[in-house]
């Protein structure tokens, strides 16, 4: 096998033996150009020819290639970023097209809870109560009330309009707006523990952020077993659904057991119709609602079931009535 050329000597000739001991090495006729390293498998470079055309276009060559060289240095440094790659350059314009975090929602405490957007229409009964209803509240002779009260007065109670309230809390307002002709005796009771002052300086004990989504509050001992010592009718009926926006009353495993406690929902409760639905909740609570779910639930307090006091305290300071 054929040695490569040396460096200097043009192929097809001979070797040159090279200098004798004594003489100097003899000078080539061009300058000399790098060539690759031994072990590099490719054909060696050649050294160009010489003449004045060949002189001419390496000069024209060599003044090309400064300017590009200068050309990117200039873009390089007039614009910062000229020599990222296409990658970081489609993931810069991906982060400024961002969207900027709600500003409804506690980032700091935020943790993933799938929440329904829509709401559950407020159900309607298909034959109307009697305008007025008879209500009664009789006493509870299962435990003491949680906290002393007066039931609201007996009788004939109206089962028409509305009735607006705002619960005011450490976590936000919260307005309901209570149907009489759904639940007159529950929106009576309602009122009347809020006129009271009930309500207020209690926190609410149990919430459900996933299966039932919903935050119960009304009890006094925060335990979920305070009531105010006396008890309220169920007022249901076949159709009822629960949804998000609706208000309802908690209840024992027993009928017409309700007292004070009521939860909010706020999204899924797959219920029977057990429970007594009286009102609706704001737009501005289901987002001091969701603040809370997103929140998160300690369950380390709770009862086994999943749910248990919201990490995000909500406790009422005060309900206005109309």
């Amino acid at each position: 096998m054929s040695q490569p050329p040396q460096p200097g000597e043009p192929e097809g000739q001979a070797p040159d033996p090279g200098p004798q001991p004594g003489q100097p090495y003899p000078q080539q006729p061009y300058p000399q150009q790098p060539y690759q390293q031994q072990g590099w498998y490719g054909a060696p470079q050649q050294p160009p020819p010489s003449s004045n055309k060949t002189a001419l276009w390496v000069g024209l060559g060599v003044l090309g290639l400064v300017v590009v060289v200068a050309v990117v240095a200039i873009l390089g440094f007039v614009a910062p970023g000229f020599f990222l790659s296409d990658t970081k350059g489609e993931n810069a314009v991906a982060s400024s097209s961002s969207a900027p975090a709600s500003s409804t929602q506690d980032t700091a405490t935020q943790s993933p809870v799938d929440i329904p957007s829509a709401r559950t229409e407020l159900p309607k009964r298909t034959t109307p109560l009697a305008d007025p209803t008879e209500c009664a509240y009789p006493a509870d002779t299962s435990k003491e009330a949680a906290k002393k009260v007066n039931p609201p007065a007996a009788g004939p109670t109206p089962a028409s309009g509305t009735s607006a309230v705002t619960v005011k809390t450490t976590a936000g307002d919260i307005g309901l707006t209570l149907d009489r002709g759904l639940a007159p005796c529950t929106v009576a009771n309602f009122v009347s523990l809020a006129q009271q002052g009930y309500y207020d300086g209690t926190s609410c004990h149990r919430l459900g952020v996933s299966g039932l989504q919903m935050l119960q509050c009304g009890d006094p001992e925060g335990t979920g077993m305070g009531g105010p010592g006396y008890t309220i009718p169920d007022e249901i009926f076949p159709q009822l659904k629960y949804g998000r926006g609706l208000i309802a009353m908690a209840k024992t495993q027993n009928p017409d057991s309700g007292g004070s406690q009521f939860f909010m929902v706020f999204g899924e409760a797959p219920l029977p119709p057990e429970y007594t639905v009286f009102g609706s909740i704001s737009d501005e609570g289901l987002q001091t609602l969701d603040k809370v779910a997103r929140g998160g639930v300690d369950a380390e307090k709770g009862a086994g079931d999943g749910t248990g006091p919201p990490r995000i305290e909500v406790k009422f300071q005060s309900i206005a009535v109309g």
